[in-house]
């Protein structure tokens, strides 16, 4: 579903607003948070980051290890670099 279809969340986060597009369990799309580009939730840790850690060989337990996040977090970073593949080649 593209950002402008879905509801953008807002709380209060340390006591600053924190507003996001939530694109899954553990990545959102932040627009106050690197320009927008999908991070993990409540972090500055980049999904692309993430991604190519684990293209270049790292596994999916020693990114999550590293950047103290949920092993199914990074699971879904990759869940969804593939969707956004399939959907540029369809």
């Amino acid at each position: 579903m593209p950002l402008q279809e879905q509801e953008i969340v807002r709380e209060i986060r340390g006591g600053d607003p924190y507003e996001y597009y939530p694109l899954g369990e553990y990545i959102v799309s932040a627009p106050g948070v690197c320009q927008g580009e999908p991070t993990f939730k409540y972090t500055r840790i980049g999904v692309r980051h993430a991604v190519e850690l684990i293209s270049g060989g790292r596994t999916v337990q020693e990114v999550a290890t590293a950047y103290e996040l949920p092993v199914a977090a990074v699971q879904e970073a990759l869940d969804l670099a593939l969707r956004a593949l399939h959907q540029q080649v369809a």
